[in-house]
């Protein structure tokens, strides 16, 4: 029995006990089937998205953003994405759960890198980390798959590098960096990662990437050409309202539900119509 129908006939599903491996995600890139994912901060969040069967959970360093408030995704620290990798893996039967390694912990110190990965994989029971760069980390992510644990890799937009870009402007549009790109994706599947992150680039450079490399490669802004593509669910819930990328589509307004309910409940409060005589003991 199917957990969830699809209305498209050519697209496969996975049964309700398929849980998600990254032996999976490559099966699915290889018949050419697109992956889903999105980001969750917490236990509610994720049963949810995890019960309408999404295949990868990104707890993002995004939670910096969408949960504590910060401009930047800098300020969070490995203690912080362990709280909420915990709670997300607790809420998931199915999806893959991949952590953010957050910003410091694991740049220009291959031992730092991998301890801090340690302490994720042992803390919150997550199943894979997602590092930010190329060649610069090369030595951390193998280090980290040397002790067997699977990365997803990260290129284009790096968030945690924005102090250095200046601008969250799209990536890799000259020859140079997209070169850069193209060899960084070559040499992060050469090293081991499972699957590649692809934000905010040119859609015709993120296919050709897609095309030439083994591995999964999952877009934010970077077309329709790769193997599958991750929002952060604030944004596509429409929770979020200030951040308005052209990638983003918004499927529900969530902002405007929950204000519209919270006011509700304030005037039946204030006129005495919450509790009413249904609603005592």
């Amino acid at each position: 029995m199917y957990k969830f129908a699809l209305q498209k006939t050519n697209m496969s599903v996975h049964r309700e006990d398929k849980k998600i491996t990254t032996h999976v995600l490559h099966e699915m890139k290889s018949r050419g089937e697109k992956i889903s994912m999105l980001t969750a901060y917490d236990y509610s969040t994720a049963t949810i998205i995890d019960d309408a069967g999404i295949d990868v959970i990104l707890v993002g360093d995004s939670a910096s953003n969408v949960m504590a408030g910060h401009e930047t995704t800098l300020p969070i620290t490995l203690d912080q994405m362990i709280y909420h990798a915990s709670s997300v893996v607790r809420g998931v039967n199915r999806a893959l759960v991949v952590v953010d390694l957050p910003f410091g912990s694991y740049q220009g110190n291959s031992k730092e890198a991998l301890n801090s990965t340690i302490r994720i994989m042992k803390e919150s029971g997550a199943h894979a980390i997602k590092m930010e760069g190329g060649e610069e980390i090369i030595e951390s992510i193998k280090r980290i798959l040397t002790a067997g644990v699977p990365v997803m890799g990260h290129l284009g937009l790096t968030p945690q590098s924005i102090y250095k870009f200046g601008t969250y402007t799209v990536r890799a549009t000259e020859n140079d960096e997209a070169e850069k790109l193209l060899r960084d994706s070559k040499l992060l599947e050469e090293a081991g990662c499972f699957a590649l992150v692809l934000e905010k680039i040119p859609a015709e450079l993120a296919k050709r990437v897609a095309d030439t490399v083994s591995i999964p490669v999952i877009g934010i802004g970077a077309g329709s050409g790769v193997d599958g593509q991750v929002l952060v669910v604030h944004d596509m819930l429409g929770i979020t309202k200030q951040f308005n990328p052209r990638f983003l589509r918004r499927y529900l307004n969530l902002y405007d539900e929950i204000k519209g309910a919270v006011q509700q409940y304030i005037t039946d409060v204030k006129s005495v119509d919450f509790p009413n005589d249904k609603e005592k003991y």
